[in-house]
């Protein structure tokens, strides 16, 4: 490699892309199927703003499930707001020609049937900036429009079988078992509508006493409680039609039906939702109300922000692979497809009140379609609702910074941010320092999942450590939350002075814990070159009751690393001394030796191998100690190649992340073969519903893991540097826009093993780009 100083004539261009217009590469990627589905496992997605819709025609019905970020119930399940039925008479689906297509570009899925010469169109499509989602109907010939809402939550529901408790595995163990209790359902005259409303007693009140915690419940953040979800659902022209009932794949539900007052050639549905903490259901009656009358008044408004927002959503960044190779049978066209699909899965969470949930997103559907053995009901999804599981959710964020959607991130690191005096309360309460500790696994409000906690716990064992094989002293997955807070300054410069109480209490925690566990050992409370003692602590979920884990140490390295590197308003004078100290007794990486070949080590020492990940591997990414560009790249090398001590450690599937360290070594042969694998078509009917891997489907961190992958193949930043295509196939042609720290965005063409176009903003940063 070398720095690239020359000055490209004819590189100036606005999306360097290979379309007429600049747009049809999009346009190539849209799904589109001319035979309606089986059942929902082959639905599409739709959504925009904090909605999603798996969306289906079956048997000359169109099905809608309806799922809205930030929706919990008592047991911190995330449950579907119901399923809507569209039904016609005469119905033009019977017997005609049939598409369904997403239109990605404005965001929306479009159903047609033509018989007869006669064509039907159905869009279906959700509002960005407001929680209201529509269906217009336009057909040649008059036709009555019914639209059932579906419940299954119509009676309180007992988790008998135990592999329901994996919805909220807060029951696994559980002394008590789980209720999922109705919901309320009102149709009369024109409007259906629904809510549910949380009870007094919640699995935050199950948790907060199961971890011996109730001296410091009334100061603790309780976002269950009252917490009140739903919406209605009416159209132009329709009235309440009477009810029904039936059984969907496994599940009985009841239906509330509107029916149109008269055959019309036009048809449109509207779908209100609201999702608010009430002191009384009033209160949210009311809220749920004004949504509906904000978005009558400009509800052509809200369209047109909406597709624009779409629009300006796939300008932010792209990646086109191999494009004239443009279908399905091409492997690699499917990297570049599956891509952007994937990324449009995450776009419709953009503006929720919760991240995006690496086990299914907004996109769940009936589990026995993922599992026979879950014969369960729709809101069924492994690894729980409101539970998050770090290791997962970061994989399903880092891509965001690279493609540009920066807007996107705050639901993931406010989620941190929202729970941080539970964390820190919950370490004044136990060790009585300060300091602010998040498990792996945390509900919603911060506190350890009880099931991971544990429910059989032995006597002796401190009320602050989880009973669990897999996540006891894993601790420091936090921190990746944390470098994204930074990295989001680094990119943009964005004020983020609110996430720095986050990211020093979490610093704190490891400070001041593991000098006080060394002071309940010794009378040193550091080690003999004055570093910290990190015992017990774990390597990822593998490597169980390490000393001076390696991923560990590189993260506190790293976070602190870039607070110093925060402009000085961000830091006192004492602030900044303090946190220079701090890095001083942060221990050094550890190595080893394995078959002659240095290597990072996992830890200096472990009691036994747990899981399947490769933490030594995690200086490397996400905390980027060692790679392209930076010294001892030989090191990390060895480490993928020899380092490794079980062989199903490698993995494609999932959560695993072969491809970015792979990509970040320069090793670009490997990760080719595994993006292959991972980001070519799950085997469902929509190309991006992968898994269930270690998870569920459609599942996220398999889509985020893969988005990494590519980016990191094709660029990567080290300090001021910008590397290109650092890993990437000479044979595969691809036109990328992706962003980089100093507000900086690089648009490049590869084609025929060499750079045929280069763009670089501003072009100051231009003599930062290293070509391969």
């Amino acid at each position: 490699m070398k720095p690239f100083f020359m000055l490209l004539t004819g590189l100036l261009f606005s999306g360097a892309v290979w379309a007429s217009d600049g747009k049809d590469w999009l346009d190539a990627y849209n799904p589109c199927w001319t035979t309606q589905s089986r059942n929902s496992s082959e639905s599409m997605p739709c959504g925009g703003g904090d909605i999603g819709m798996n969306v289906w025609v079956e048997d000359d019905e169109v099905f809608l499930y309806l799922s809205r970020s930030g929706v919990f119930d008592e047991n911190n399940v995330f449950p579907k707001l119901g399923r809507v039925r569209l039904s016609f008479h005469p119905n033009p689906f019977e017997g005609a020609s049939f598409k369904q297509e997403l239109k990605l570009r404005d965001g929306y899925v479009e159903i047609e049937a033509v018989k007869d010469g006669k064509k039907t169109v159905v869009e279906i499509w959700a509002n960005v900036h407001i929680p209201v989602a529509e269906v217009a109907v336009k057909s040649d010939v008059p036709l009555t429009m019914e639209a059932a809402y579906e419940s299954w939550r119509f009676a309180p529901l007992v988790w008998e079988e135990a592999g329901r408790v994996r919805a909220s595995i807060a029951y696994r163990g559980a002394p008590v078992k789980a209720v999922v209790q109705p919901d309320s359902i009102m149709h009369d005259g024109k409007r259906i509508t629904w809510y549910h409303r949380n009870r007094e007693q919640t699995v935050f009140d199950l948790t907060v006493k199961q971890q011996q915690l109730e001296a410091v419940k009334g100061q603790m953040w309780n976002p269950l409680k009252s917490l009140t979800f739903g919406g209605y659902i009416e159209g132009d022209d329709m009235t309440v039609a009477g009810s029904c009932a039936g059984r969907y794949v496994d599940t009985d539900f009841k239906g509330y039906k509107l029916r149109s007052e008269r055959p019309r050639k036009k048809h449109h549905l509207v779908m209100a939702f609201h999702t608010e903490q009430t002191e009384t259901l009033e209160q949210w009656q009311n809220g749920l109300q004004q949504t509906g009358t904000r978005f009558e008044k400009e509800a052509q408004v809200y369209k047109k922000d909406s597709r624009r927002w779409w629009n300006q959503f796939w300008d932010r960044s792209y990646v086109v692979i191999n494009p004239d190779s443009a279908q399905a049978q091409s492997s690699s066209w499917q990297v570049g497809r599956n891509y952007q699909l994937f990324r449009y899965q995450l776009g419709c969470n953009a503006y929720g009140k919760l991240p995006t949930k690496f086990n299914g997103g907004l996109f769940t559907y009936d589990p026995s379609l993922v599992n026979q053995s879950f014969p369960f009901t729709p809101d069924h999804r492994d690894w729980g609702g409101g539970t998050h599981t770090a290791q997962n959710q970061r994989l399903v964020y880092w891509p965001m910074l690279k493609s540009g959607d920066f807007d996107m991130m705050y639901p993931q690191l406010d989620f941190y941010l929202n729970a941080l005096e539970n964390a820190r309360l919950r370490v004044q309460q136990y060790w009585g320092h300060r300091g602010a500790c998040f498990t792996e696994q945390i509900e919603w409000f911060g506190l350890p999942m009880a099931g991971s906690y544990g429910w059989n716990r032995p006597s002796l064992l401190h009320p602050g450590i989880q009973h669990n094989l897999w996540i006891d002293y894993e601790w420091d997955t936090v921190f990746e939350f944390c470098k994204m807070a930074l990295d989001l300054y680094f990119y943009t410069g964005t004020d983020i002075r609110k996430y720095i109480p986050l990211i020093e209490e979490c610093l704190t925690f490891y400070d001041e814990h593991y000098q006080y566990l060394a002071a309940q050992r010794s009378s040193k409370t550091l080690d003999g070159k004055g570093k910290l003692i990190l015992y017990p602590s774990t390597g990822c979920e593998t490597y169980k009751m390490a000393y001076n884990s390696a991923n560990t140490i590189a993260a506190l390295k790293c976070v602190t690393d870039l607070l110093l590197q925060l402009p000085d308003d961000y830091l006192t004078g004492e602030q900044r001394k303090h946190w220079q100290g701090f890095a001083k007794r942060i221990p050094d990486i550890p190595f080893r030796d394995c078959g002659g070949h240095k290597t990072i080590a996992p830890a200096v020492t472990w009691e036994r191998i747990n899981n399947v990940e490769i933490p030594q591997l995690y200086p490397v990414f996400p905390w980027g100690l060692y790679g392209i560009g930076l010294p001892d790249l030989d090191i990390a090398v060895n480490t993928w190649k020899y380092g490794v001590d079980n062989t199903n450690q490698k993995n494609y599937i999932s959560w695993h992340q072969d491809a970015i360290f792979c990509a970040r070594l320069g090793l670009t042969d490997e990760a080719k073969e595994i993006t292959l694998k991972k980001m070519t078509d799950a085997p469902r009917r929509y190309p991006t519903f992968w898994g269930p891997g270690h998870d569920w489907v459609p599942d996220h961190n398999w889509g985020g893991s893969g988005m990494i992958g590519v980016q990191e193949m094709l660029m990567q930043t080290v300090g001021d540097k910008i590397y290109l295509l650092p890993a990437w196939p000479k044979e595969w042609n691809v036109s990328f826009k992706l962003h980089a720290p100093g507000n900086t965005v690089v648009e490049c063409v590869w084609k025929d093993g060499k750079v045929q176009e280069l763009n670089v903003f501003p072009e100051s940063k231009r003599n930062d780009v290293v070509l391969p």
